[in-house]
């Protein structure tokens, strides 16, 4: 009997599958078609096996549904633009391209190494101009179409790298890169109008029954639709010139207009521009209020600071004075920029209250509560009914929210609205490597795009790294141009797209990434929406989101004609590892780490130096923290089957999978298991007279382990499924063939054959290499998926409980499916159920088939 040796046997099958082109998708085989795709990668340099286990996930799927006679595009991609190449060419001295090329080639190597069935024919970067000259043909479509616009907003702006950066880039209000404190600058931008889609894109979240509740309910928070009254409230002395006609807000809870204790105005309002503008002191607190991140997160989590402008408005319903304050934690493009405070009933508008020592005054009190309910320092925010507020008394929240509106239109003050969280997608970005905005810049047409005959646009080589700032704004002459209009002397735009937009759409030039149009649109017809979408939850709003537009836009250019593009998604966990470090606090990584056991505590000690290390948290496999594995190591030690194996069954994919020597070496040893069985099956095959009962038993356990994997694999249960695999393992070497009789031994040739298609999609390399042991022709990856008849996979026994007027006093091992007549007999006849019943006379026996049994005693 051989070993199996996966370091000769899975680069065999890796070669024979590509010169084979197994996994090139035809559009035209007449196959039901099913789109399995994985959130493609950045190209930073090299995958770790926290990486490979998202497209490992995504290749059980796409070779369980080939093998179910789907014809599947599972394809590969680079998001290959963005600020990593420009730190490594400002660092390294080498060009943006270069980096990132270099980057693409050892990472396909990698992921090739983990036998993934992928349509490597498809593959494209996002920075080849190939790739990004049809995005700037669509951005055109959508600037016609008015989608797309420029506007001054306000942005993160990094005032060392001369740069905006995104809200992601921002970290403790800082630039991610340089470390300087990062201001809120308004520049003029380009957007997409994302939301003229923000009631569709919530809408549609109802159809996404394939989708975590927990991302829909993120990107519907995000969105934030809400529904509220726009009013305006008068000024109680002279009226500021900024607005003469009274200060307008926007609140979502007008029922607690009787708490209010201030007015806000955010740092940027018209009238806090204008009192700075006249006012130095006012100046300074508003461009103190700029420094930091302009994210809602980085405003809500920044200090509350505030200054008392001195002016009043006159409440709508009391009369009464209110005194209004500039506030940094408003947004200034949210509804109007400007809001009452009733800090009693929000917690920013308390936290700010209680450092100025402002009035806080509840009006909605809990059930139960009486008049002296009062808040300290926690906003209540819960259910309950009005009191302090008039003719809302007594009211419920939403009851008290209608009559303050009516009030309000009636006084002709104000009306009710819906508003948004959502703001329109920025996406500029004034950097050198991302996609050219196909945009010039006329002094006299305005802004003209650049013609569909000079697309793409190319980024230029000669481009510096050596000052900060956009390389594209100083090159000398790339972005000097005539006007496509007029003739004259323009110049391009220089800002680049964010790389979000790179990412919206990828999915749909996958289906045909030689076609001349953006979007093949037969090819996305009939590939699109992607079946199963697979990544992590941290994209679960942004990317998921903008792709979500984008393809709505694209559709209704006629681009395209699918606006949702992912039916299903799955956002999987993440590989987990110990962290090692030196007392110096230098990170070590594991292939250099010894752990040992001294005088009962686990140590570490690096195997280069001999110095002894810190076990420090289990964390997310982090380049940074070394706490990494490569794909090489595991092929040169175990096979790469086993790493597959491993990060697949130790948890729930949904959850994080913690990476131990001993996890990836148990799953080597079932490897090697299967291999053993199957290599002795095929040596040592005899018949020996037998039971032929032990042949009707194992097929039941091979039916019923196909129909338990075929389950697991549905309904993305992978541990669970090989769980099973492992148990129907044991089943199988149980039976010896030496001893077997015809049957047994034909039950057992049909349970290998069976065992090789299951572990197909876990461990493909050892398929092949069983399936051709066994005598088949073809590949296995090729093959069919077992069908399990539903009689043989239903166990024939079914335990029954037993109640005694009520109670239950005991189970009962019966034949599925037997006569209830038959059912009582036994029950009758069974000694422990007699001696429960300790005499009593049986009045009635209740048999519900195959569920339970009532007995009635008196």
């Amino acid at each position: 009997m051989s070993r199996y040796d996966p370091r000769a046997a899975e680069p065999r099958r890796r070669a024979q599958w590509e010169s084979e082109n197994v996994f090139r998708a035809d559009l035209n085989s007449g196959r039901p078609k099913y789109y399995v795709l994985e959130m493609f990668p950045y190209p930073s340099g090299n995958i770790h096996m926290g990486h490979a286990r998202n497209y490992v996930m995504g290749d059980v799927v796409a070779r369980y549904k080939r093998a179910r006679g789907f014809e599947v595009l599972h394809p590969m991609g680079w998001d290959a633009f963005g600020m990593p190449a420009e730190n490594a060419a400002m660092e390294r001295g080498v060009h943006p391209g270069e980096w990132t090329w270099s980057n693409i080639a050892t990472m396909r190597d990698q992921l090739k190494l983990l036998g993934l069935s992928l349509d490597w024919s498809r593959e494209f970067a996002t920075c080849d101009p190939a790739y990004y000259g049809k995005q700037q043909a669509w951005f055109l479509t959508l600037w016609q179409r008015g989608l797309a616009y420029q506007k001054e907003g306000v942005v993160n702006w990094d005032p060392v790298d001369n740069t905006v950066l995104a809200n992601e880039q921002v970290i403790d209000g800082r630039g991610w890169r340089s470390g300087a404190v990062v201001e809120k600058r308004k520049l003029k931008q380009w957007f997409f109008r994302i939301t003229d889609y923000a009631d569709d894109l919530i809408d549609g979240l109802a159809e996404l029954d394939r989708w975590p509740d927990k991302v829909r309910l993120m990107q519907e928070n995000w969105i934030g639709r809400s529904k509220g009254l726009t009013m305006t409230w008068a000024w109680a002395g002279e009226a500021p010139l900024a607005s003469p006609d009274g200060l307008t807000i926007y609140t979502t809870r007008p029922d607690t207009l009787f708490g209010a204790s201030f007015m806000g105005l955010a740092p940027d309002h018209p009238v806090s521009v204008a009192l700075a503008a006249d006012n130095p002191e006012i100046a300074a607190f508003v461009a103190e209020c700029r420094k930091g991140g302009a994210s809602t997160a980085d405003i809500e989590q920044a200090e509350k600071i505030g200054w008392d402008t001195g002016l009043t408005v006159i409440h709508p319903f009391t009369g009464a004075e209110v005194p209004v304050w500039i506030a940094n934690f408003i947004l200034s493009d949210y509804g109007t920029g400007a809001i009452f405070a009733c800090p009693a009933h929000d917690q920013r508008d308390l936290d700010f209250a209680r450092k100025y020592d402002l009035p806080v005054i509840p009006v909605v009190r809990p059930d139960g509560a009486g008049d002296d309910f009062g808040v300290a320092d926690e906003a209540y925010v819960g259910p309950g009914t009005l009191f302090n507020s008039d003719f809302l008394d007594g009211l419920e929240i939403e009851a008290a929210k209608a009559e303050a509106i009516r009030r309000i239109e009636v006084a002709g003050q104000g009306e009710g609205a819906t508003v948004y969280r959502l703001r329109d997608w920025g996406i500029s970005r004034q950097r050198y490597w991302g996609c050219p905005i196909p945009i010039i810049h006329c002094p006299v047409c305005g802004p003209v795009g650049v013609p569909t005959t000079q697309l793409p646009v190319k980024l230029p080589e000669d481009v510096t790294f050596d000052v900060p700032g956009n390389p594209l704004a100083r090159q000398p002459t790339w972005k000097h141009v005539d006007c496509p209009q007029c003739g004259r002397a323009a110049e391009r735009e220089t800002d680049t797209l964010d790389t979000f937009v790179d990412s919206s759409w990828y999915f749909a030039r996958f289906a045909d990434p030689w076609a001349e149009a953006p979007i093949d649109k037969a090819a996305a017809d009939h590939w699109l929406p992607v079946d199963q979408y697979i990544g992590g939850v941290e994209h679960a709003v942004l990317h998921l989101l903008y792709a979500r537009f984008i393809s709505r836009a694209l559709t209704d250019a006629g681009l395209m004609a699918v606006k949702e593009p992912f039916a299903g998604l799955f956002t999987q966990g993440m590989v987990v590892h110990e962290t090692y470090r030196s007392e110096a606090g230098q990170w070590v990584e594991p292939t250099d780490v010894e752990l040992f056991h001294e005088e009962g505590h686990r140590q570490a000690r690096r195997i280069s130096t001999g110095e002894d290390l810190v076990i420090g948290d289990i964390e997310k496999m982090s380049k940074s923290k070394k706490n990494v594995v490569a794909p090489q190591e595991i092929v040169d030690q175990y096979g790469v089957d086993a790493g597959r194996l491993f990060v697949l069954s130790d948890s729930p994919p949904e959850r994080d999978v913690q990476w131990t020597a001993g996890g990836v070496e148990g799953a080597s040893r079932f490897v090697q298991r299967v291999w053993a069985e199957v290599d002795g099956f095929v040596a040592t095959e005899t018949a020996s007279p037998g039971d032929d009962a032990q042949a009707l038993a194992l097929r039941r356990a091979t039916h019923k382990a196909i129909k338990a994997v075929t389950e697991g694999v549905e309904g993305f249960h992978f541990n669970a499924a090989i769980a099973r695999l492992y148990e129907f393992l044991n089943t199988l070497r149980a039976v010896k063939v030496e001893t077997a009789s015809p049957a047994l031994l034909a039950a057992k040739r049909d349970g290998l054959l069976a065992l090789t298609l299951l572990i197909q999609p876990f461990v493909p390399h050892l398929a092949e290499e069983c399936w051709e042991r066994l005598g088949q022709e073809g590949l296995a990856v090729n093959a069919l998926w077992p069908v399990f008849d539903a009689v043989l996979a239903t166990d024939d026994q079914v335990v029954l409980p037993i109640q005694i007027n009520g109670k239950r006093r005991g189970e009962l091992s019966v034949a599925r499916g037997l006569d209830p007549s038959a059912v009582e007999k036994i029950v009758l006849a069974d000694a422990e159920v007699q001696s429960k019943l300790e005499g009593q006379a049986v009045r009635k026996i209740i048999v519900v088939p195959d569920r339970i049994i009532n007995i009635v005693t008196g």
